[in-house]
């Protein structure tokens, strides 16, 4: 079942996928052990960190064993890398010698290049690679996909997307670990989703992007106007813009305007607001009550290492979507349109 050895998975009993977790640095680690713990025919069976202290909290909080690297890819199937973007590099080389199935988390790289070098070493050891962009397992953006693909839509003629969230803080303020700021966190999403929607490419970037909200030094507020491939206009807001006393962590919506219709997909509006009474102001909250898209996510990765195919999302798309990226940062700088190159 895996690369490193034939009838890996079955051995583990009934069929069990065994994940573990490398790192537990992002914010997405403890969702992902949710959904593994949820997931019928899938275990996490232990967590390994840079961080010791961080990584031991994390196991107890989960209950699950910490380990070592080495154990931890001795005895598993699949791992997500849950590291700072430069890390992922170096963690998903050291799955690749061990013979285990990679999903990394999003932006595979904080550089196109070496995106393309995680790509390239995970195909020679002949193992699966998987990148972190579950918007494409949300209920309406699974809609939108149908009413595209079924002429609904007509001709596509512009769209529009936002991903507007708090400042996360931590190592994603800090360039050296996460590579940027807010481009590098949110554009990627809803680039990818474009890229999967419409099976075009974004052809050139221009982009605005400065530091406006926060005293940090990446920044945090942006404005991308591109063009695909096919000379479909697309705009979108990445910003960290939300308030920390907002009451949703922020947004991911697309609106794919069409010659016969216009979509909006707003892929986490099933929530419920309530307010409570509190002099700080927290007293307004909205609770997100719909499909998790994580649970797609991680459902589809364990399928993967359970029948020995590609995920959903795989390593080159997670290239793509750095590259757009680069380009903004790129574009940025010199104040102009840049040709994105893949």
């Amino acid at each position: 079942m895996t690369a490193k050895e034939s009838g890996n998975v079955a051995n583990a009993g009934s069929d069990t996928v065994r994940i573990g977790l490398l790192s537990t640095a992002h914010l997405h680690a403890g969702a992902y052990a949710g959904q593994l713990a949820a997931l019928e025919g899938a275990t996490l069976v232990g967590v390994t960190d840079e961080d010791d202290t961080r990584g031991r909290e994390f196991a107890a909080n989960h209950d699950v064993d910490f380990l070592d690297a080495d154990s931890l890819l001795e005895r598993a199937d699949g791992v997500i890398i849950c590291s700072t973007n430069v890390d992922h590099h170096g963690w998903a080389t050291r799955a690749a010698e061990a013979g285990v199935h990679v999903l990394s988390e999003k932006p595979l790289a904080s550089d196109p290049d070496v995106a393309r070098e995680i790509v390239d070493t995970c195909t020679e050891a002949g193992i699966h690679l998987g990148v972190a962009m579950p918007l494409r397992f949300s209920l309406p953006v699974l809609e939108a996909k149908d009413a595209l693909e079924n002429g609904t839509v007509g001709n596509l003629q512009m769209i529009s997307g936002t991903n507007r969230g708090k400042m996360p803080g931590s190592w994603f303020v800090d360039p050296d670990a996460s590579g940027g700021g807010a481009v590098m966190d949110h554009t990627v999403h809803i680039v990818d989703l474009v890229h999967w929607l419409t099976g075009e490419r974004v052809s050139e970037v221009y982009a605005e992007v400065g530091t406006r909200f926060h005293d940090i030094p990446v920044d945090d507020v942006n404005l991308l106007s591109m063009t695909l491939t096919d000379g479909t206009q697309f705009s979108l807001d990445g910003s960290w813009s939300r308030p920390d006393s907002w009451d949703f962590w922020g947004d991911a919506t697309v609106s794919l305007v069409g010659t016969d219709a216009t979509i909006d997909v707003d892929c986490f509006a099933q929530k419920t607001k309530f307010t409570e009474g509190g002099e700080d102001g927290s007293g307004v909250q909205s609770l997100y009550w719909g499909d998790d898209p994580n649970g797609g996510l991680v459902a589809d990765f364990v399928e993967a290492v359970r029948n020995d195919r590609q995920p959903k999302i795989t390593g080159s798309e997670g290239v793509d979507a750095v590259a757009v990226v680069e380009a903004a940062y790129e574009s940025a700088e010199r104040g102009e349109p840049v040709t994105v190159s893949y």
